[in-house]
């Protein structure tokens, strides 16, 4: 097969303050699914993934630990090592930026750019976000809180070290307009343009003073290097870039990069200050930047504290390496957040995993052995019904080829099932069982048995970077080939004669969704466990966790039967652009849908609200908020620090239903 040339994919980079779920877990396995299916395709790919182990959040948990912020970070990245591993990832390097060649030429960049007039010195005053290693100002606030991740920030001082970003803010605006494949989707596009370089740069922080755990600049030993330009030199420094010139041969070969795949909530470090340091470092942008959406739990972001976190490895034990892979590559929309419930992905295990995979394999086999001993041959036995399936089968590689250009993954997978599908539709159409009480038939029934076989092996050799497993199972059991690229649109290269297994093994057992959640249970138990362990929260502590408000003064039940409370869903949900707080969402209540405005943009994004079952006070007189008229109020319950969260149905009930 002929040699297309270099591709180097890159994740971002795991912060190591503790272990990653899901939702992180799904970039690697995405990036995967990716690297994989371009070196089907003849690529040479070189896959880089990774830890982020350095900043002051590293630092105080280490020392809340006890132990060193290296001793640390060694434990947290053997456990990221370990997922990635788990989940057959196929990354070419696993960097951390605690390694030798990193930290020496983190330390060579820094002094490089300050010895050309990009970093200069001065003095930092602002507010600090510990969890996002972020400064701002107080007007970039929400609520007087982090506008990234919504927690406390704390007024910091101190002698840093920046660079000057507006120096090459026009060269990235004119370089982003040109290249309009650089940022993508492209709703993220639009947002780094309208939001941070069309308003104008701000000089960058690229050095800390307050705390030790970094790489010291050398040249400067009370300060050490700040995150994002330690973090994003990574994708140079892990291949062999050298800020004296002698970059390696690898270097040479790869970058720049073809894709930096990303979280959508870090596009802006990667599509803002990581091109303009290596334009000021004067080397090649990389070519494609694609921002992910989030995996939801249930529409809400994952957090211990929350206590809805599930972990690949939890996954894993309950569901298999392949059929994790499956459900986050399938269930995550292009542009939109994804949802995974434990219900949900039994859900998919036993309607797309077992149904129609599983079940194809397996008929397919047995009927295979119990008509001709395993032996397939094609006949020539001909019917119109064939050429439909053969046109479906060939016609296979490109859709998905189509799909994964732009990095429709989950559509690619779509697209595999729908060639399985076909398959069962195939045998529901040709019914082999019929066509074997007659020897006349006999020649046909060998044909239609020879269709099944090499429209699986195609199929099988097309999941295989999505599900690596499962597809060697499948190619194993019918004996069937690994296919180069450029052969996977032709039909009928089944060796006359190939035998299948004569022993088959169900890929895919059906799953009682009750005996899960049993598990499930035990599964939140232990991580409830975990966390109060890990915050130290007692017992007692536990039974007192209680809020006293003031007392209001008392009502009769004439007042309270007064109010209409009701169950609504909420289907639509946007910010109020006039206002820092106000989300302003279309309720349907019963048959009657309502605009409510709440002030509960710090706790939920819009995309996390559609779909929820909400408590709503129906006949409050409307109102008008930031110039948007309310109709209705949604319960929320507010903890003592002021964190409000929505008040929602214990159980599924109806939208309309009468709250009493």
């Amino acid at each position: 097969m002929e040699n297309k040339g270099k591709y180097y994919i890159t994740t971002a980079i795991t912060y190591t303050s503790g272990k990653p779920h899901i939702g992180n877990t799904y970039e690697a396995i995405l990036a995967d699914s990716i690297a994989r299916y371009k070196r089907l395709e003849g690529y040479d790919v070189y896959f880089m993934t990774g830890t982020d182990e350095h900043g002051q959040k590293i630092e105080e948990k280490a020392a809340a630990k006890g132990v060193t912020p290296k001793e640390f970070v060694d434990e947290v990245a053997g456990v990221v090592k370990g997922l990635w591993d788990l989940m057959g990832t196929s990354y070419d390097r696993f960097i951390r930026t605690t390694d030798e060649d990193h930290e020496r030429q983190v330390q060579k960049i820094f002094k490089k750019l300050y010895e050309q007039g990009d970093i200069y010195k001065s003095t930092y005053e602002g507010l600090y976000c510990t969890p996002c290693e972020s400064f701002w100002t107080e007007s970039q606030l929400v609520d007087g809180k982090c506008p990234d991740c919504g927690r406390e920030v704390k007024p910091a001082k101190e002698e840093a070290y920046f660079f000057k970003m507006s120096k090459y803010a026009d060269r990235l605006i004119e370089h982003i307009n040109t290249h309009p494949e650089f940022i993508q989707p492209v709703s993220r596009k639009n947002e780094m343009m309208n939001n941070f370089l069309l308003p104008g740069l701000q000089d960058l922080c690229v050095s800390r003073t307050s705390f030790k755990w970094g790489i010291p600049v050398d040249f400067d030993d009370k300060h050490v290097v700040y995150v994002w330009l330690d973090a994003l030199s990574n994708y140079i420094t892990g291949i062999g870039y050298d800020a004296d010139g002698n970059s390696s041969d690898r270097y040479n070969k790869y970058w720049p990069a073809d894709l930096h795949l990303i979280g959508k909530d870090i596009v802006r470090f990667h599509t803002i200050y990581w091109p303009i340091f290596l334009m000021a470092l004067n080397e090649p942008l990389p070519k494609q930047v694609f921002g992910h959406p989030w995996l939801l739990q249930g529409g809400e972001k994952m957090s211990k504290s929350r206590g809805n976190v599930i972990y690949a490895d939890d996954l894993v034990r309950l569901f298999g390496v392949d059929a994790t892979r499956f459900f986050v590559l399938h269930e995550m929309p292009y542009d939109n957040d994804g949802v995974i419930t434990w219900e949900l992905v039994v859900e998919r295990f036993n309607s797309d995993l077992a149904n129609v995979l599983g079940n194809l394999v397996n008929r397919t086999i047995s009927m295979s052995n119990k008509y001709f001993e395993g032996f397939v041959s094609s006949t020539g036995v001909i019917e119109p019904v064939d050429e439909d399936l053969k046109t479906v089968v060939t016609s296979c590689r490109d859709k998905v080829s189509s799909k994964m250009e732009t990095f429709r993954v989950a559509d690619a997978l779509t697209e595999i099932f729908a060639l399985f599908r076909r398959c069962n539709k195939y045998i529901d159409e040709t019914e082999p069982w019929v066509l074997a009480k007659s020897e006349e038939k006999k020649d046909r029934l060998s044909e239609v048995m020879y269709n099944l076989v090499e429209s699986i092996c195609i199929g099988a050799n097309l999941l295989k970077p999505f599900m690596p497993d499962t597809a060697d199972k499948i190619l194993m059991q019918i004996h069937g080939t690994e296919r180069d690229y450029d052969l996977l649109n032709e039909y009928g290269l089944t060796a006359p004669g190939t035998r299948v297994t004569q022993e088959p093994k169900p890929l895919f057992a059906r799953l009682d969704v009750n005996e899960i959640m049993m598990e499930v249970e035990k599964i939140r138990a232990a991580q409830k466990a975990e966390y109060e362990r890990e915050n130290g929260i007692s017992g007692e502590e536990k039974e007192t966790d209680v809020i006293d408000i003031e007392a209001k003064p008392e009502i009769t039940y004439d007042d309270f039967a007064k109010l209409q409370f009701q169950v609504g869903e909420i289907i639509e949900c946007e910010e109020v652009k006039k206002s820092k707080k106000l989300l302003c969402s279309k309720v349907k209540i019963g048959s009657e849908v309502k605009q409510i405005v709440s002030g509960i943009k710090a706790y939920y994004k819009p995309e996390e609200m559609v779909g929820k079952k909400v408590m709503v006070l129906v006949n409050l007189k409307p109102a008008t908020l930031a110039g948007v008229v309310s109709e209705g109020m949604l319960l929320c319950a507010e903890d003592a620090d002021g964190n409000l969260a929505l008040v929602t149905p214990e159980k599924p009930m109806p939208s309309g239903a009468e709250i009493c």
